[in-house]
């Protein structure tokens, strides 16, 4: 009987270490390229913020990368959408803190071997303020929206 406890006692340690190995490699799912790559530059108030970042898409040409990305930026709210399918940008703005003051995003689609490279920019201007935890995922949700 001891010999068969020792023997479940190996086996639940092992489904635990298993389980946990599992769950520690799906952290890795929840951020990808868009994630990755996402950076804020400036001071909260002092300074203008610029929160940027990038992805590839191998396989999506460009033009319909671009009326994809065309399409998430309008079901962000942004307003005044400009779509110039010669330079492969989108400009929109979004004023959501009642002074009337607009933030900017744009978005510029380029080829990049046989697929595109989606840019995003967003930019708020000084004295405003943005939660990174908020601007990442919405920026993150247009940009992949470039791959359908």
């Amino acid at each position: 009987m001891r010999e068969s406890t020792g023997e479940m006692d190996q086996v639940a340690r092992s489904l635990c270490i298993g389980s946990l190995v599992v769950a520690l490699s799906g952290v890795g799912a929840l951020a990808g390229p868009c994630e990755d790559n996402f950076r804020q530059e400036g001071v909260p108030l002092v300074t203008a913020i610029t929160f940027r970042t990038s992805q590839s898409f191998a396989s999506i040409p460009p033009a319909r990368a671009l009326d994809r990305l065309a399409r998430a930026v309008q079901a962000e709210g942004f307003v005044g959408m400009r779509v110039e399918r010669d330079l492969g940008s989108i400009t929109a703005f979004q004023e959501t803190t009642g002074s009337g003051r607009e933030q900017m995003l744009r978005v510029v689609v380029r080829a990049a071997g046989r697929g595109s490279r989606v840019d995003a920019v967003f930019s708020i201007q000084q004295g405003q303020v943005a939660a990174e935890g908020h601007v990442r995922p919405a920026m993150c949700r247009v940009v992949s929206a470039a791959a359908g």
